[in-house]
């Protein structure tokens, strides 16, 4: 039996594995900064927290979810999105409470599932980066996380993103907005695919995100949603690009901008990055918005909301082309080589000392010859080689090899487990 990796999944081996590691505790370390705390929720929810957040007409629901009955008979569906079971555990476990500091920063990183066409940076298993901020309608919070997400892009060293911004404004606009689309579709409608012509009934505003060659042609002369924004609406999308004005962050006003997800209310935003080693044209690595009604939505309460979200795939395929220094093996620190009987139980001892210390030690388990050892350290990448034998025992007095210039220094037994004040005088 020939056993084989599903479509639209890979292995992450460990040589790749190392890079992704380096990357996500960036990426802890940098939400930490900004006082956001991890948050794990399950790979699977009931059917219902999906469909009723990203929408029944959404591709998300009706083409990609991994959704089955459990034999419970439970309609479960695979996670598609970080955001809704964010949501459904911010309401479930009460984390809305009086005693709960408002705004509530949550970070995750987590594997989701979409079944859909397996592309480069997008698999039907794939991690999602993402950040939600439960609590504040103030514009500052989504100039907050605007600023953060450009932050990040910039700490990992992508190169050449641009932000593209948009709003859709609150209740009363999005429902002149509604009236607007379907009045214009409406004509069209015999010329639409039947995906559009479903939504046209359901949600207009998805056929601006159809990808189907036949809805295309009409999108252009589509009516565009900041032409029907009322005074608060255009004020409150003009207080946060000014704000983003005076930070000195770029953008891009881009009335075409939607995102592929019903819960978005008011500003949306994506950064998209321009690399043609890699793609033909500009690609979104990154989006997120305003969501003012989904925890009402899941019988909370009335709280704003605003979040962004990364595929992880997709940013490490940036990455490797635009800051490669990631995706370097660093190695270990030391490779500890033993030659002689009774030498084994040392260079445990020696290893493990150094582990509790902090560096990244290793010995040969498999007990080979010195030259056997000595090729290992190198392909492991060790900066450091300590032999032992039966003499450097009877002396204490161990060789130290670095292998970047084979310079050899002599290493006393007693001075191991200090190994951080040597290796200051070997700097010194």
């Amino acid at each position: 039996m020939r056993v084989q990796r599903p479509k639209g999944t890979v292995d992450i081996l460990p040589e790749q594995s190392a890079s992704w590691e380096k990357v996500e505790q960036i990426l802890r370390d940098f939400f930490k900064q900004a006082n956001y705390r991890e948050i794990r929720t399950p790979s699977f929810e009931n059917y219902e927290v999906f469909s009723r957040s990203s929408g029944e007409t959404s591709d998300v629901v009706e083409k990609e979810m991994y959704d089955f009955n459990d034999k419970g008979g439970r309609h479960l569906a695979l996670r598609p999105e970080g955001t809704a079971g964010v949501v459904r555990a911010y309401v479930e476990d009460k984390l809305y409470a009086p005693e709960m500091v408002k705004p509530f920063n949550v970070y995750y990183i987590e594997s989701t599932f979409r079944y859909e066409r397996p592309q480069a940076g997008r698999q039907r298993e794939f991690h999602q980066i993402g950040i939600e901020s439960f609590g504040s309608k103030n514009p500052l919070a989504d100039v907050e996380t605007i600023v953060l997400a450009h932050d990040l892009l910039a700490k990992l060293g992508v190169k050449n993103y641009e932000l593209h911004i948009n709003t859709l404004g609150n209740a009363q606009v999005r429902q002149d907005y509604h009236d607007a689309l379907v009045a214009y579709f409406r004509p069209l409608k015999e010329q639409l695919s039947d995906d559009s012509k479903r939504r046209l009934e359901k949600n207009p505003l998805r056929i601006l995100d159809s990808k189907d060659e036949q809805d295309k042609q009409f999108l252009p002369d589509a009516p565009k949603i900041i032409d029907y924004l009322n005074d608060e609406a255009r004020a409150n999308f003009d207080q946060i690009t000014g704000m983003l004005d005076q930070l000195g962050i770029n953008y891009v006003i881009d009335n075409d901008l939607v995102r592929g997800l019903d819960y978005y209310s008011g500003i949306i935003f994506e950064f998209m990055v321009e690399d043609k080693k890699l793609w033909e044209s500009a690609t979104t690595i990154l989006g997120g918005g305003r969501y003012d009604n989904l925890v009402a939505e899941f019988d909370g309460p009335e709280t704003p909301a605003v979040g962004f979200g990364i595929g992880e795939e997709r940013l490490m395929l940036v990455l490797k082309e635009q800051n490669p220094d990631l995706f370097t093996d660093e190695g270990i620190d030391f490779f500890i080589t033993n030659i002689g009987e009774g030498t084994e139980v040392k260079a445990v001892e020696i290893t493990r000392s150094l582990r509790r210390q902090g560096y990244r030690a290793q010995y040969d388990v498999d007990q080979k010859k010195l030259k056997a050892q000595f090729k290992k350290a190198d392909r492991v990448h060790a900066r450091y080689v300590i032999t032992l034998g039966a003499k450097e025992l009877a002396d204490g007095v161990l060789n130290l090899k670095r292998l970047a210039d084979g310079k050899t220094l002599e290493l006393k037994l007693s001075d191991v487990d200090n190994m951080s004040s040597f290796m200051k005088k070997l700097k010194d």
